[in-house]
């Protein structure tokens, strides 16, 4: 079967990042890759063995499914971390497989702790504190209630990360608000511990975290968009980019390139519309390629008539509107080309590159968005 589209995942690129954010963390704190959104769009699959053979041992996932898929294809016996959802009924399975898990709640904790008495396994969890995000985690009134809870429960918990997320430590509007949560933080932190309830993990930090606030990176970072190679936002890498060597403006690298080949081409004649309805109308003769990749495939309509893609090494913007299997593309001023031709989406054709980032200047999507969006099914290639 050959798929209409493809991805190629950088290897290489996977181990570049590593090697940047170890230099940014020390050699101490433990990377936890994360791997929530379909490794953001990456996959799960391929995205495992990548980051084992860089050297991670750790994987955040945000549910069940995802950590069962990270377990199937680990040949490392790396650590899974479940940030969110899984569901009553196959926690005991997670709890024999040794799966680590966030509780947030005391329905939760309860739960795990009654479950770990019964099989006599103890449950791996991460204790999320709420700092300020307002999403999950126990709240500063919870504090007794937790110490209790969790002193009673001492033989069958293995407390293993005690752990909160950050409002947004990517923008600078949010300055304030990510400093305030981390003194919330270490006031649980300080708490639990003249309670005597110590952690085998101290963890806080995201991406931006990581590199724009030292004071999060702990004992563990859990690395999501940047071991993508994406900056979270273009102010992160604003405020590293004075700190970055002179020969290395860019220490990220775009694993992802995304690829398909021109289906058919078509002339349409000055005055015609192209497409659906009448939001474009050739200026004059023009030459078309289409390209079996539409929405249906994780390519915006936003696009319409203003993305681009790479054929025969030059630019060429959709026309007309992204349909669900296909988009249009001016090839006029390219010579030669024909069917069955390469078309770049995202990545380098000669001396140009597409990169993810204009996709989010076009469509407001922020590069989260765009890459999650690829669907599962197409084909991802890993390129060492």
């Amino acid at each position: 079967m050959i798929a209409t589209s493809f991805l190629e995942i950088s290897a290489k690129a996977y181990r570049q990042n590593i090697k940047y954010i170890r230099s940014e963390i020390g050699e101490k704190p433990t990377i936890s890759a994360v791997v929530k959104g379909n490794a953001y769009g990456h996959g799960i699959e391929q995205m495992v063995g990548i980051a084992e053979k860089a050297g991670i041992r750790h994987f955040s996932a945000f549910s069940s499914d995802e950590a069962w898929l990270v377990k199937k294809h680990s040949t490392k016996n790396s650590e899974i971390m479940i940030l969110g959802m899984l569901y009553e009924e196959e926690m005991e399975d997670l709890i024999r497989a040794g799966i680590n898990f966030y509780v947030f709640d005391f329905y939760r904790l309860e739960k795990a702790i009654s479950i770990s008495k019964r099989i006599k396994i103890p449950a791996k969890i991460h204790v999320e504190v709420e700092t300020g995000f307002h999403r999950t985690g126990f709240d500063w009134e919870d504090r007794e209630k937790l110490v209790q809870v969790l002193k009673e429960a001492k033989e069958h918990v293995i407390l293993e990360g005690l752990c909160t997320h950050y409002a947004g430590a990517e923008s600078v509007s949010n300055f304030v608000r990510v400093k305030n949560q981390i003194s919330v933080y270490y006031e649980f932190k300080n708490y639990l511990s003249e309670n005597y309830l110590f952690f085998n993990r101290y963890h806080t930090a995201c991406s931006a975290a990581t590199l724009i606030f030292p004071e999060t990176i702990m004992d563990m970072v859990r690395i999501g968009i940047a071991g993508y190679g994406f900056w979270p936002t273009k102010e992160t890498y604003f405020a590293k980019l004075k700190d970055l060597p002179s020969n290395n403006k860019n220490p990220l690298k775009r694993l992802i390139t995304w690829k398909s080949s021109v289906m058919s081409l078509k002339k349409v004649e000055m005055g015609e519309f192209v497409g659906y309805g009448n939001s474009f109308m050739a200026l004059h003769d023009m030459q078309l390629a289409i390209v079996p990749v539409g929405y249906g495939h994780g390519y915006s309509r936003l696009l319409s008539n203003s993305g681009q893609v790479l054929i025969g090494g030059q630019f060429c913007q959709v026309v007309g509107t992204v349909t669900m299997n296909a988009i249009a593309v001016d090839i006029t001023k390219v010579s030669g080309v024909q069917t069955g031709d390469e078309v770049v989406m995202i990545g380098k054709q000669g001396k140009k590159e597409i990169t993810v980032a204009s996709f989010s200047d076009s469509t407001q999507q922020v590069n989260y968005e765009l890459l999650t969006r690829l669907p599962k099914d197409i084909p991802r290639k890993v390129i060492p």
